[in-house]
């Protein structure tokens, strides 16, 4: 079967499971390990903005793989604050957060990981495999 296939059914498969999800799950819960979870978030976003930042440096067109999943991850933290924030001041900082850091951030690794703003060796001249770019 072709990945395009697998991907499809796998998508269509799954919004009947969302409607169970909705019906089924908890409104709360209680878990374990959240500030592992919390903090290993943040840290796949710091691993994925200096990765993106060294490649796109570098002039490496691997830095719109990276871009592209960092975008992906300020989405979802940003998505995730504001659903699980507490009402009042928590969720006005969440809010806040989303709105000035996670979400524009996000819409910069997406413009990166779309061509926008393109500064790669093969766009560049100044850019050369194994050299520092030059300043502009």
């Amino acid at each position: 079967m072709r990945p395009e296939s697998v991907l499809l059914v796998s998508g269509a498969a799954l919004v009947p499971w969302l409607y169970v999800l909705a019906r089924t799950l908890p409104s709360t819960a209680r878990v374990g390990h959240w500030n592992v979870a919390w903090v290993g978030l943040d840290a796949l976003e710091v691993l994925g903005l200096l990765s993106t930042a060294a490649l796109r440096r570098r002039g490496d067109d691997r830095h719109r793989l990276t871009a592209a999943a960092t975008g992906a991850l300020l989405v979802v933290d940003a998505w995730f604050d504001t659903v699980t924030a507490a009402p009042g001041g928590e969720l006005a900082a969440a809010v806040a957060m989303a709105l000035c850091a996670e979400l524009p951030l996000a819409a910069v690794c997406t413009a990166l990981a779309l061509g926008r703003g393109r500064r790669t060796v093969h766009d560049d001249p100044r850019l050369t495999l194994g050299r520092r770019p030059t300043r502009r």
